[in-house]
C-alpha cells in the first residue's frame, strides 16, 4: 500500500492561529464530503514539517491524508523567526533554525492546533494524531511528552530524540500516547545507539509503540521530492504501516455533520 493510493477530493488553504509566541500559517487540507452529504472529517492529521518549512512536498503530505478523509493540518513550526521555506540544497542554514526551536516551543505550536481543532473543528486530542518527518519526526516525539490523550504520533526518521540539545528521552514515561517510528538503517543521523536507546526508554516507561528499521534506506527515504535519498520499497512499507496504524487509533474519517 502507497501514501499515493488515495481518491478523495480535497480542498486546501492557508489558515492563522494565535499561539503563545505570536501569529502561526498553518496548511489546511480536508476532504470534499461525500454526495453532498454535509459529513466532515471526524478526526485530524497534524503533519510536522521537515527543516525546511512547509513545502511542497509537506504541502503535498498534507493533502495525501485528506484524500484519505482525515483533516490534515502542518503548522509552519518557523513562525518564530520567518524563514518560510528553505530549498532542499540550503542544509546548512536549515540546521541553526531548527536548532532554535525546542520543547517548549513545539509544545506550544502543537497545542495551539489541537486548540482550534477541539474550538473550530469539533476535533478532540483523542481523534487527532501527529505525523512528523526528520525536525517534524524529532517535534511529533516531543510533543507526545509534553500533550497528553493524544491518538496516536508518527515519527519518520526524527533526528535529535536521544541525543542533542533537545533530546527528550528522559520525558520517554509522560508519553501516553500509541507510538510508531521508523528510522532507515543506514541513517547517520541516527546512529544505531540513538536506536537502541529509544527501544529502551519506550519499553522501560512501558509505552505502546513499534519501532520499525529499514535495510539500506538512510535519512528521508520516504520523501519522495529528494530522488537520491527516496527508496521506494521503505516507503511503501512505512506508509502502509502508517495507514494501517492510524485507521485502528483514529475515529472513522467521517462522523462529524457541517456546522
Amino acid at each position: 500500500m502507497n501514501h499515493a493510493d488515495t481518491s478523495r477530493p480535497t480542498t486546501a488553504s492557508w489558515i492563522t492561529l494565535d499561539t503563545a509566541d505570536g501569529p502561526m500559517r498553518v496548511y489546511t487540507a480536508e476532504p470534499v464530503p461525500a454526495g453532498g452529504s454535509g459529513a466532515r472529517a471526524g478526526s485530524a492529521v497534524v503533519v510536522l514539517q521537515e527543516a525546511f518549512g512547509v513545502n511542497d512536498h509537506v504541502q503535498d503530505i498534507t493533502r495525501r491524508f485528506a484524500a484519505r478523509g482525515r483533516l490534515a493540518l502542518a503548522p509552519d513550526l518557523f513562525h518564530r523567526n520567518g524563514a518560510g521555506v528553505l530549498g532542499y540544497d540550503r542544509h546548512a542554514e536549515a540546521m541553526p533554525l531548527i536548532g532554535a526551536i525546542g520543547p517548549d516551543a513545539i509544545a506550544t505550536d502543537v497545542r495551539a492546533v489541537l486548540d482550534h481543532l477541539a474550538a473550530s473543528e469539533g476535533i478532540a486530542p483523542g481523534a487527532a494524531a501527529l505525523v512528523g518527518f526528520c525536525f517534524g519526526g524529532r517535534a511529533a516525539f516531543t510533543a507526545a511528552t509534553a500533550i497528553p490523550g493524544l491518538a496516536a504520533a508518527v515519527v519518520f526518521y526524527g533526528p535529535g530524540i536521544a541525543a542533542g540539545p533537545h533530546a527528550v528521552l528522559d520525558r520517554a514515561e509522560a508519553i501516553d500516547a500509541p507510538l510508531m517510528l521508523h528510522v532507515g538503517a543506514e541513517d547517520p543521523v541516527i546512529p544505531p545507539d540513538d536506536v537502541a536507546a529509544i527501544q529502551a526508554a519506550l519499553r522501560e516507561a512501558g509505552a505502546d509503540f513499534e519501532q520499525h528499521l529499514y535495510p539500506g534506506a538512510g535519512h528521508a527515504f520516504a520523501c519522495d521530492a529528494r530522488p537520491h535519498l527516496y527508496r521506494e520499497e521503505a516507503a511503501a512499507t512505512a506508509w502502509g504501516r502508517t495507514h494501517a496504524f492510524l485507521d485502528r487509533r483514529l475515529p472513522a474519517a467521517e462522523e462529524r455533520r457541517a456546522r
